[in-house]
């Protein structure tokens, strides 16, 4: 066996995501070869690639059958987080953007945001969740740090904020520097300054994702991030409900507007059907059946999946311990998977569109 004859047989392997082959796409790294032996190296395009199985599977069975029936193939694994930013003035360290939003409040987009960061974090990526919601921010009690503050950094001469770690990601809230007890009685341009301190004045660092819990809406807030950060793409957060589609569809035209033009990763259904503990297999279509796939249908959305009502994810949310770094299995996976499409459409869209930069005007 060559590396060359190595080679050759990954070519035939294909990324299942990006449609070309490991080798093209310069995924294969480390070839090393002794006598029936061979290891190499797959540089995924995410720590949190659900695909790497199928990948290990595929290339040994590429190498069995193309190089030697007899090779012991071991395939090991490291990532290189894709991006697609163009403007790198603002946080710079930071591969990906996602926002994640909602055309109305109660759809639980906070806890959607709260476990899609854990669960890339679970993956082996470095992430951050920044709450955006100043009037209602969520971020405090689902994380458990209620009446912590962040500390203050010195870097390069100024001072930084320091976001709180908790459950291996980092956090930012307005609910960390204000006391719970008392309302942000603002105005649209002083929440939008809040916002911009929690971009350019707090020390994210190194991060593959920082996840934006937005407020909900289309406002002043949304506009603030769009053109003050190069956002990656937008996660939409729906229920069943006819009232909650209605809202939705109003979210996705913002997005879609020529002069703001973010891609939308895709929609998620929250809420999505009733599953009693003590029934698991049972699903009661309390708010509508399948109203947010029909809706990504409607308007050709990636459909990232549906979350159940499930009492213990609501229970996890209030107790600071999210579902997703809990071990009930039926609360858990719904977000492990909805997660896995989310950063399968990620990686596709930094592979397919074009670079993402600051909003630069909007009428």
């Amino acid at each position: 066996m060559t590396e060359a004859d190595i080679l050759k047989a990954l070519s035939n392997v294909q990324e299942p995501d990006l449609g070309k082959d490991l080798v093209t796409l310069n995924m294969i790294k480390n070839i090393a070869i002794d006598g029936n032996n061979v290891s190499f190296t797959i540089v995924l395009t995410t720590p949190a690639c659900p695909m790497k199985d199928m990948m290990s599977n595929a290339s040994t069975n590429a190498i069995k059958l193309l190089v030697n029936k007899d090779a012991v193939v071991k395939v090991n694994f490291t990532s290189n987080t894709t991006s697609n930013r163009k403007d790198n003035a603002v946080l710079p360290n930071v591969k990906n953007i996602i926002a994640v939003i909602s055309g109305k409040g109660g759809v639980g987009k906070s806890t959607v945001a709260a476990n899609l960061a854990l669960a890339l974090a679970n993956g082996g990526a470095k992430v951050g969740l920044m709450d955006a919601d100043i009037y209602g921010p969520s971020v405090p009690i689902m994380f458990g740090v209620r009446g912590q503050r962040p500390m203050m950094k010195d870097v390069d001469g100024k001072g930084m904020i320091m976001p709180l770690e908790q459950h291996g990601i980092k956090l930012m809230s307005i609910g960390l520097l204000v006391d719970e007890k008392n309302a942000v009685v603002w105005r649209g341009p002083m929440a939008s300054s809040a916002i911009k301190q929690f971009i350019t004045e707090v020390d994210w660092g190194e991060l593959d994702y920082l996840v934006i819990d937005m407020p909900p809406g289309t406002g002043d807030i949304h506009l603030t991030i769009m053109q003050t950060v190069p956002v990656t793409g937008v996660v939409i957060v729906t229920t069943p409900q006819p009232v909650a589609l209605a809202d939705a569809k109003k979210g996705i035209a913002m997005f879609a507007q020529a002069q703001i033009n973010v891609p939308i990763i895709g929609l998620v259904e929250n809420m999505a059907y009733f599953t009693p503990a003590e029934l698991p297999e049972n699903k009661y279509y309390i708010f509508g059946k399948e109203g947010g796939k029909n809706l990504a249908e409607e308007y050709d959305l990636n459909f990232l999946g549906q979350i159940p009502l499930i009492q213990s994810i609501r229970e996890a949310g209030d107790e600071g311990k999210p579902a997703m770094i809990n071990n009930d299995a039926l609360a858990k996976q719904p977000f492990i998977d909805f997660a896995s499409n989310a950063v399968r459409h990620i990686a596709i869209r930094n592979a397919n569109l074009p670079k993402t930069n600051i909003v630069e005007i909007v009428a």
